[in-house]
């Protein structure tokens, strides 16, 4: 009998054998070099592995698969422009395996999914396209041909374009991404559902209404050059590791660093550069001055405690403000001015957690310093008060005139390689008018006006039956998304379902009626087309697009590449009734770039900028204080203090990753920086807390939550006890994603609240064990 697609969905809930350290007071140095060689040893061919670190992140070479922290404009080491954690993308991607037929013959469906996440990606590369027919219980080979042919039957089937559901991964590439927007809006539809939805998408719709641009406005030599980088919500030791060079370049350089997290990592205590031999021998470089242990959705209520202290101190001093700059480049001002004197300091100072003590350590270097840099990532986004988040880190910065000059300004630093990309070149469910009338005019069709799903609206429309087709380029849609068991079933409800993929993941076993699996190249994989080996491009963090041009030979001559995959979809499906000749684009990936400028602002002669060693800068208004906004200035805001308070017994619970992991990606089982090995099914919380319950370091328990009547559940989980703010406790997604409700967001955003779960924690009785 067939498992249920929440079976499926479900992370098996055995342990392994959990091992516990005392968490490091140093990242990097040795240990991070003897994992990744340890991975790339263990997982890819020597040779191959030798080829890739030579090039990955080097001009010329290929980007990384894994995270968007930009490459320096001038020299790369020469020793490896790459981490540990970009070392394991690559383990992942060029492993050497490979699966197809035989694989799939010998293991269903159902027995994949009582897989580990780790085992399932570990089983190898695939290497020859899927189709798994309704009531099959296992993937069988098909061709090109007719994998394209059955996406166009059942595209073309459908009562309205709107009934399909086309999602985007952050690895695609600029060029596949254009082509995707491209021939979904030919299709008649705005269902561009991307992962931005569920990351910083909050950091668009706050940069964007108070700067003008959706984006950061700093570059890596400003955070050289900062008088003090702010680090929030964000453990980059293990998410974007590089950027640790970038914070020791800072300290070099007489900057400081300030850590708002409620948890204490690793990486941002102590930082040993690998490629320094002095630092290996000598232990290391202490990167925060001052470390802020905020409650869980502490945030605007800290900033709004410093902006308090910060006024008052202008009142009495003056010169704290920079009266100058927001006279002549701000709006707004008085009215935020009135509106945060009917807060109380107090208050806001409880409501954070955080100690006077240490409150006061961080005011001062916030006063003393105007060269202010905020760097943010998902501990910030993904809260339903994210925007405001956002938006108040911006008053902040307004505040002290630490925006559009030399070493201040907004750092959102972006998870996904291309996840920025992808929104600049038209991924995007609710794209400005402007852009579509670029598309008419280009290319002869009306592309609807009418706003399309994001990833919340849609797993609604698929649960709901609305939609009836799901195309995921790229990514692990159901260990993504919130509300595991939900969005199980909404995928279930599907006609078909299709997913374009290096190797094999959970969402392939959570299927419509009929599924396929579209095998792609990998980023580190040459791409022969009929002109020869394509160049395609990328934009990271801070608004570089290079190129990237892979140095391996295809794992699989039946593997193709996204943009052959989007063409030859496009060619099935449309037909005669498309005004593009789609077939065109795969054989010269210059002709996709040459339309991207003609519809794209910033990608002028883009063929020949891209071959500029280390690309380009695409326009930036914040970065020049050239606000492009409703009222042509950058504007202070209004932001609430979260209301939502916690009942005797409960916690809020936020998910986080492993140093093992990179999103949905599970490179192994261990999370090294917080002495955790072996084990996934974890839960760190205040030891206080513990004892106040009667646990025991490894009790297992059950974590329920409830939202809006509706009670969740995640089962065994171990108990271990950490420094982290009472009444807070912390699990590794996409174990706890089940919990993490489908209508809990971000306001304007749409965010999930993955990072704000209010949960019980039950003790397992004796008779629940048995």
């Amino acid at each position: 009998m067939s498992s249920s697609p929440k079976d499926k969905a479900k992370t098996p809930e055995g342990f392994s054998n959990l091992k516990t350290k005392t968490p490091p007071k140093n990242s990097v140095g040795m240990p991070a070099i003897k994992a990744a060689v340890g991975h790339a040893v263990k997982y890819m061919n020597p040779a191959d592995a030798l080829k890739i670190s030579l090039k990955l992140n080097q001009k010329g070479g290929f980007d990384c698969p894994g995270c968007a922290w930009p490459d320096p404009d001038d020299a790369r080491s020469f020793l490896g422009e790459y981490c540990e954690n970009g070392i394991k993308a690559m383990a992942e991607e060029a492993q050497n395996k490979t699966i197809g037929a035989e694989f799939f013959a010998n293991h269903s469906v159902d027995e994949l999914a009582g897989w580990s996440d780790f085992e399932i990606g570990k089983s190898g590369r695939l290497s020859e396209p899927l189709f798994l027919a309704s009531g099959a219980t296992h993937y069988q080979p098909i061709s090109w041909d007719d994998a394209f042919k059955k996406v166009g039957t059942h595209l073309n089937a459908l009562d309205s374009p709107n009934d399909a559901v086309f999602y985007t991964s952050g690895r695609t590439t600029n060029e596949a991404a254009f082509l995707y927007q491209l021939f979904v809006r030919e299709f008649g539809t705005s269902n561009l559902p991307d992962c931005s939805n569920m990351c910083h998408e909050a950091s668009g719709s706050a940069l964007s209404e108070t700067l003008g641009i959706g984006k950061g406005s700093v570059t890596l030599d400003d955070l050289y050059k900062a008088e003090l980088v702010i680090v929030m919500g964000q453990n980059p030791a293990t998410n974007h590791p590089r950027m640790l060079t970038a914070l020791e370049k800072c300290k070099k350089n007489g900057g400081k660093i300030m850590a708002i997290n409620p948890l204490p990592e690793a990486g941002l205590v102590k930082f040993t550069n690998p490629q320094n031999p002095y630092k290996l021998l000598t232990g290391g470089t202490k990167i925060t001055d001052v470390f802020v242990p905020i409650t869980i959705n502490g945030d605007v209520a800290f900033i709004k405690a410093l902006l308090i202290k910060l006024l008052e101190k202008e009142t009495i001093d003056g010169g704290v403000v920079d009266e100058g700059f927001i006279k002549e480049f701000t709006h707004g001002y008085e009215a935020f001015v009135s509106d945060l004197k009917t807060y109380n300091f107090e208050d806001c100072l409880q409501a954070s957690g955080v100690s006077k003590e240490i409150f006061d350590e961080a005011f001062h270097l916030i006063l003393n310093n105007n060269k202010i840099i905020i760097c943010w990532a998902m501990g910030l986004t993904q809260h339903q008060n994210a925007v405001d988040n956002i938006r108040e880190l911006v008053n902040l910065l307004l505040l002290k005139g630490s925006i559009g000059k030399e070493g201040a300004g907004t750092c959102p630093v972006r998870g996904h390689s291309n996840v920025q990309g992808d929104r600049t070149v038209g991924i995007w469910e609710s794209a400005p008018q402007a852009f579509l009338d670029k598309i008419e005019a280009k290319y002869g069709f009306k592309p609807s006006p009418k706003h399309g799903y994001s990833v919340i609206d849609a797993i609604k429309a698929m649960y709901e039956k609305k939609a009836k087709v799901f195309f995921g380029m790229g990514g692990n849609f159901i260990s993504a998304v919130p509300d595991t068991l939900y969005a199980a079933q909404a995928l279930a409800n599907c006609n078909l379902t299709v997913h374009v993929s290096t190797k094999l993941n959970r969402s392939h076993l959570v299927t419509g009626k009929e599924a396929l699996i579209l095998p792609c190249l990998g980023r580190s994989e040459k791409d022969y087309q009929k002109t020869g080996i394509q160049v395609q491009s990328v934009e990271n963090s801070m608004g570089i697009v290079s190129s990237t041009k892979g140095v391996l030979e295809p794992c699989s001559k039946k593997i193709i590449s996204e943009v052959a995959v989007v063409c030859g979809m496009a060619h099935a499906t449309l037909k005669n009734r498309t005004k593009i000749n789609w077939l065109q684009y795969k054989d010269d990936y210059n002709l996709v770039r040459h339309d991207i400028q003609e519809v794209v602002d910033g990608f002028d002669d883009y063929n020949s900028k891209l071959k500029q060693p280390s690309g380009f800068y695409l326009p930036n208004g914040a970065r020049y204080r050239n606000f492009k906004t409703k009222t042509g200035k950058a504007n202070f805001s209004l932001n609430r203090l979260p209301k939502w308070k916690l009942k005797d017994g409960e916690l809020v619970m936020m998910t986080i990753r492993s140093h093992d992991q990179f999103n949905t990606t599970i490179y192994g089982l261990n999370d090294r920086y917080r002495g955790i090995y072996n084990e996934r099914r974890i839960i760190f919380m205040n030891r206080d807390d513990m004892a106040t319950r009667g646990f025991k370091e490894q009790q297992v328990v059950n974590l329920k939550s409830e939202f809006n009547g509706v009670v969740r559940e995640a089962h065994n989980f171990k108990v271990i006890g950490y420094e982290i703010p009472k009444n807070c406790c912390a699990t590794y997604f996409p174990e706890t994603n089940v919990l993490v409700p489908l209508d809990s967001f971000a306001h304007t955003a749409k965010t999930p609240a993955s990072k704000s779960v209010i949960i019980r924690v039950e003790a397992i009785t004796p008779e629940r064990l048995s």
